[in-house]
């Protein structure tokens, strides 16, 4: 990947409606180029998707919340196959540290949230525990992946 792909990849994460004529003009490229590079980038999948990014309170999933789930190994890989079909649940990392797994899920309110806990999450025989923090502002939220060496400057 060089700088071209690059910014044509900070450019597709900013605005992935952009045309290739746009594209083309912001990296000094023959729109036809800069169309190959982007068909590449897909089928490489460095380009995984074109999304829209909703307003969570205007499709009734204005609470965001964090659980750590402590799992035990036996019944582990079913319990994070069914947790991660479920539509509430946006992100599930197996992490380091004293917890199996966190896990970010997006539901309408508190209510809801207890109901998904205790329906989806506690009755799989791999949850030993959980532990649940609700965030009360997202001072920053985005799926925006940093584009470059990976030093910070």
């Amino acid at each position: 990947m060089d700088e071209i792909d690059r910014m044509i990849c900070g450019i597709l994460q900013d605005n992935a409606r952009a045309s290739s004529a746009e594209i083309a003009a912001a990296v000094g490229l023959s729109v036809s180029s800069a169309n190959e590079r982007v068909r590449r980038l897909a089928a490489q999948g460095t380009v995984s998707g074109w999304h829209a990014r909703l307003d969570p309170e205007a499709v009734d999933a204005a609470l965001c919340a964090f659980v750590f789930i402590d799992m035990a190994f036996e019944g582990e890989a079913e319990a994070c196959a069914v947790l991660a079909a479920r539509p509430e649940v946006m992100e599930l990392h197996h992490v380091s540290g004293s917890h199996s797994y966190l896990m970010k899920v997006r539901l309408r309110d508190a209510r809801a949230l207890q109901g998904f806990l205790q329906a989806h999450v506690k009755p799989l025989p791999a949850v030993h525990r959980t532990e649940t923090l609700i965030s009360l502002d997202a001072v920053k939220e985005s799926a925006a992946v940093r584009i470059g060496d990976g030093i910070a400057r």
